[in-house]
């Protein structure tokens, strides 16, 4: 049957309680050896001045099994100290409770054997039992002195029945030691009171305090986590990955083993934000850790870096054939669509990896190679994994001999213009032309402009490179005829600065030229990378009086809406659907669609790229007339141009 006293072992222990027994229980496990050496010590002194003139069950066999007992009990305790700290707060509990009830036991029997002893001997022997018997009660009480029950059951146990026998023996002698014990007895027990007290108060400051430091160390480790976890994927965020990163750089470097620095930046992420709003690209963003999450292996650690764009650290890598299947899984789950309620959205991931120690040897060079994989893969291959290798290393360096050429250029000089006539075919005019830059640079020679404009872009120094450009246009259109109207390209950095937008408007109000005379050139790419901002720079240049065109168009992720929603007076038709347009009905589909657009919002429809008589009569009869391509003139310098309209 089951009592209820049995279920007191499954209650806890309050905290406090808990503390002070275990200080309790260690104070006094460090002095019970002690405390059985005081008691078979003096036991055994006290029956060697009796053996000859007492019972030998009395004087021998009784305190031999006493002392066999307390050194049995003495190295079970020994024993058991080495599993002290693993104790639980009840097991504790209960083996103090023992112990005062042993330490009950032991002072019956020890009080009780001195008694018996007391009247056999001269009054030399008697006066040993007096004092064997005080002596021994005080050594054990001190010993007690952490466990305030066992203390004053103690010396209750054993001074009570020793003042009241010493007493009635009426021995004057005898009778003055029973008194001195009595008054000893009671200061001790003042002295045991005011000790445990003062213990008691030292161990609840003491576990007052560890709980003080167990909780700012909980915090410290939740602000710690916190710092290092995006909220929103509940991933590792940028300081955590950078910090993964150098401690297995230090690691791979030690041992002489590979991994792998990836980052993933997601492809149409941008159109998210600005169609369905913030909180759809949070879900996205969301979804997008999770499925991260489950292609994900052992060998695999992921962290989200910031805005669309993740990273991963993948340990043991033997072979870039393993890096390219995780590419695959990864660029793969992403392309799935992403669904919530009233709406679907479809993106793509690319994903370029640094493999060390081929493509570099510090973190921070990992992570900018694996960047630039980054970059090479949504520049080539687009929702596909890249790696980096010997022929990008070839390609940083030549981008960077070509920065260090430009920003070292004499701008004015060294940059020209050729210029690139747009003709309207039903009558042959030119309505306008395309102004094109060129570089020769004295060191490396002619530079391509889709080099030193990428180049420039990627950094601010593109805006200083547009100004000189413009103002160079402007002055050429300064020296034309009045009627001639020319298209200036932007970067995307151009109409995202606030700062960079209102310079070209000073440009071109200084310059003296008409705004209308003005197209300004965006990419659709451009615009997309932050529509809200090159929208305000558009409508500012439109407000001037400059017109617009969106170049590239079909290559990029706008919408309809975007396109509605900027002040738009063109649309260029990118030459890549031209290339097959003869012959090939998609591209044509595509084409009369782009057309039948332009003349629904009332904008010009230009096909630039045209080369051949064939393609000028598929996008004449598709309804597009306003052409440009080598067909109507190739780019030249201004001195070689009519320009004139």
């Amino acid at each position: 049957m089951i009592r209820p006293q049995d279920f007191a072992s499954f209650r806890p222990v309050p905290a406090m309680k808990a503390a002070l027994s275990r200080s309790q229980f260690d104070a006094f496990s460090r002095q019970l050896p002690l405390l059985y050496v005081i008691l078979v010590v003096n036991s055994l002194a006290v029956a060697a001045t009796h053996v000859a003139v007492a019972p030998a069950w009395l004087a021998i066999w009784v305190p031999l099994a006493m002392c066999t007992a307390c050194a049995i009990r003495l190295v079970v305790w020994v024993r058991r100290r080495k599993h002290l700290a693993s104790l639980t707060d009840e097991q504790v509990a209960s083996r103090l409770k023992t112990t005062v009830w042993l330490i009950l036991l032991l002072g019956v029997i020890f009080t009780g054997w001195g008694l018996l002893l007391f009247p056999y001997g001269d009054p030399y022997a008697r006066v040993h039992v007096a004092f064997y018997m005080s002596i021994t009660v005080i050594g054990c009480i001190f010993c007690l002195m952490h466990m305030r029950k066992a203390a004053l059951l103690l010396t209750v146990i054993v001074i009570a029945p020793f003042s009241l026998f010493f007493t009635l023996t009426h021995n004057a002698v005898l009778v003055a030691i029973a008194i001195n014990m009595l008054l000893v007895a009671v200061a001790m027990i003042f002295i045991l009171l005011t000790y445990y007290r003062d213990f008691a108060d030292l161990v609840q400051s003491q576990h007052a305090l560890q709980t003080k430091q167990t909780e700012m160390q909980r915090l410290s480790d939740e602000n710690f986590r916190l710092a290092n976890l995006d909220i929103l994927t509940g991933l590792p965020n940028r300081r955590r990955f950078l910090a993964d990163l150098d401690a297995l750089f230090a690691t791979a470097a030690a041992g002489g083993s590979q991994f792998a620095v990836g980052v993933i930046d997601l492809d149409g992420f941008k159109q998210v934000n600005d169609l369905y709003g913030h909180g759809a690209g949070d879900r996205v963003l969301e979804e997008v850790g999770r499925r991260l999450l489950d292609v994900s292996g052992p060998h695999v650690h992921l962290a989200r870096l910031g805005g669309d764009e993740f990273g991963l650290l993948v340990t043991d890598v033997r072979e870039p054939q393993a890096l390219r299947d995780i590419g695959a899984a990864i660029c793969e789950t992403l392309r799935a669509p992403y669904a919530w309620p009233g709406a679907t959205a479809r993106l793509s991931g690319s994903l370029g990896f640094a493999i060390y120690p081929d493509a570099g040897r510090s973190p921070a060079q990992l992570f900018e190679r694996a960047d630039y994989a980054l970059y090479f893969a949504k520049e080539h291959r687009r929702g596909c994994t890249t790696i980096f290798s010997a022929e990008h290393e070839k390609q940083i360096r030549e981008l960077g001999q070509i920065e260090q050429a430009l920003r070292h250029a004499d701008l004015e000089n060294e940059m020209t213009l050729h210029f690139q006539p747009i003709v309207d075919t039903m009558n042959g005019s030119i309505v306008s032309y395309e102004a094109l830059a060129r570089w020769t640079s004295p060191t490396l020679g002619d530079v391509p402009p889709s080099l030193f404009i990428k180049v420039a872009e990627r950094s601010d120094f593109i805006h200083t490179v547009s100004a000189a450009l413009l103002r160079k246009v402007l002055a050429a259109m300064h020296e034309s005829d009045p009627a001639v109207r020319v298209a200036f390209n932007l970067s995307a950095r151009d109409i995202g600065s606030a700062e960079a937008a209102a310079n070209i408007a000073a440009i071109v109000r200084e310059s003296g030229i008409a705004p209308d005379r003005l197209t300004f050139e965006v990419t659709e790419t451009a615009v997309i990378q932050d529509f809200e901002r090159a929208s305000v720079s558009l409508d500012a240049f439109k407000r001037l009086g400059m017109h617009i065109s969106l170049d590239d168009f079909g290559t990029g992720y706008s919408s309809l809406t975007c396109i509605h929603r900027l002040p738009l007076d063109k649309i260029k038709i990118d030459r890549s659907f031209l290339e097959r347009i003869d012959t090939d009905t998609a591209a044509q589909d595509i084409v009369r669609s782009i057309v039948e657009l332009c003349r629904s919002l009332k904008l010009t429809c230009v096909a630039e790229g045209v080369q051949t008589e064939a393609q000028m009569t598929v996008l004449r009869t598709l309804g597009c007339t306003v052409m440009q391509g080598f067909l109507f003139g190739v780019p030249l310098p201004f001195e070689e141009q009519s320009l004139a309209a």
